[in-house]
Formats: structure tokens, sequence, C-alpha cells
């Protein structure tokens, strides 16, 4: 099993260096890999691990009001350029172009989150990116931009409703009309994440998402301060004043910040030095009263 697996092993057909690619080579170097993994399972999950650690979850951008630019030049720039993070259209964007690039059999896909909500809510609007790869004829799922709750290893998506352990929860991705339903294994029960559509998607859905998600009122980005960063040893999550931290021995850690408290989390955990224009976010996010 994957999460049971020692370091990769990089294939022998892999580059120690990124020859004339100064994009792949700045993003290895962001996200703390020396070698090129191979287009293989053991590479796409050394990546997928490494992204979700050094490039937080995070949608400060919304929340502060500036727009978000989800062409490939732009989301380099702010992902690897300005080491910040970002939410799944950037994420999932850079990762699907960086597979892309290293040879993978890759392509985009979208989907409506469903996290928190009861099976029988109405749809939601078609808001989440997720990517696809075929190894080898099988079909996986690589995420890297949900949150808290991100897959932190690829999924099969040829193993129908079969329990897929990970370090931290486990997964199950189960058929759903059009596509895929995506759930993790919480306090004892399955919690659908997302519905995510079979077909590829096109570049004009990601654009209608990435607009309702960053400026739609009812974006929920608009009004909470949300951050997150997935390691081995732990999930941390941060929502407004709410610091969580889920350990992968299934202990828990909760504390309310204040607003000095919330700038260090997002420097020392998220690893996001502070930008102009986030103090007054911060402050706000420091006197909110959360439920649940």
């Amino acid at each position: 099993m994957l999460h049971d697996s020692p370091p990769p092993v990089f294939g022998d057909d892999a580059p120690a260096a990124a020859p004339g690619n100064s994009f792949v080579s700045r993003y290895l170097a962001r996200i703390g890999l020396a070698a090129v993994p191979a287009p293989t399972l053991d590479g796409l999950a050394a990546l997928q691990a490494a992204h979700i650690a050094a490039i937080p979850f995070e949608a400060l951008d919304a929340l502060t009001g500036e727009s978000v630019d989800i062409d490939a030049e732009a989301v380099e720039a702010k992902l690897i350029g300005r080491r910040r993070g970002g939410y799944c259209f950037e994420q999932n964007g850079l990762f699907l172009r960086v597979l892309q690039t290293l040879g993978f059999d890759a392509e985009g896909l979208i989907g409506r989150v469903r996290w928190m909500l009861p099976d029988d809510s109405p749809p939601t609007p078609r808001t989440h990116m997720a990517v696809r790869v075929r190894i080898d004829g099988r079909p996986w799922l690589a995420d890297v931009g949900f949150g808290s709750a991100v897959p932190p290893q690829p999924l099969a998506l040829d193993r129908p409703g079969v329990r897929q352990p990970t370090r931290h929860e486990a997964y199950r991705v189960a058929p759903h009309p059009g596509g895929y339903r995506v759930a993790a294994g919480v306090a004892g029960e399955w919690r659908t994440l997302y519905d995510i559509e079979e077909r590829a998607a096109p570049a004009i859905d990601y654009e209608v998402g990435n607009w309702f998600t960053s400026q739609h009122p009812d974006s929920h980005f608009r009004h909470r301060l949300v951050a997150a960063r997935t390691t081995a040893a732990a999930r941390h999550g941060l929502r407004d004043n709410r610091l969580t931290i889920r350990h992968a021995d299934g202990s828990t850690e909760q504390r309310y910040l204040s607003a000095d408290g919330i700038e260090a989390a997002l420097r020392d955990i998220f690893l996001l030095a502070s930008e102009p224009g986030w103090r007054r976010a911060i402050e706000r996010a420091a006197t909110a009263e959360i439920a649940g």
C-alpha cells in the first residue's frame, strides 16, 4: 500500500535534474524534491505528498478582495515565485501542468463540493478541480487542492467502494451519476468530499468555477480565513481564529488564536509571510465565532 511504502525510489529513466525546463526545476525546489520522479505511481505519490506539505491551501486573495488569476503564468508566479499558497484551481492547475511536463498521462476534472453537507442537499456549483492520471492503464485521482481533507496520496478510480487507507484518513471512491463520489472516513463514518465528473473539463469550466469561488458573495472564501497544510505527521487547519492539528496517530489538538497568533500561525505553520492588506482580515478573523 502506498501509505506504508518507504520513500520512493525514482526510476532509472528519471533524470537527476530538469535540463532545459526551468519551470520544473523551480517547482521541484519549491516542494523540496531533489530529483525528477519518473511517471510512475511512486513518482506521482512522491510529488503529491511533497506538494501538499510545501504549498499550503489558502484563499486570502478572495478574502481580501484581490482577484484570483488562474492563468498558468500567474499561478506559477504566485505559488512558486512568491511562495504563496492557493485553492484548488491554482493548486491542481499547477500540479496538472507539472505532471504533463514530466510525461504523466494526466487531465483535469471538475466537480461539486459536498463536504459537510447532507447527501440529499441541493446540487452545489462546480467549484472543485482535481486531476486524473493514467498509469499502466489504471486511472488514479490526484488532488492537491482540497484543504484540510485533501487526499494525501493518489486514489484508485477502478476500485469502486473499496476502502483505501492512507497515513491519515481512509478514503473511498464510489460510482456516481456521470462520474465519481469521493468520501473520507471521519469519526467512524463516511463523509463525502465531492462529486467529480468523469469527463475531462474544458478550461472555461475552471474560469467559471474560479469566478464563483473568488467573487460570488455566497462563496465562504469571501467570509472566512482558511488555510491548511498536510504533512506525513499531521494535518494543520486554520478556520478564522480556530487552529486544529490532527496528528497521524489519531490525536487532535485545538486552540483559538488572537490576531497576532493567527499571523504567527500563517507564518510558522502554513509557511505564509504576511502581505500588505492581510492584517484587517486577520483582525476580523480573530473575533469570529465558529459554530461546530
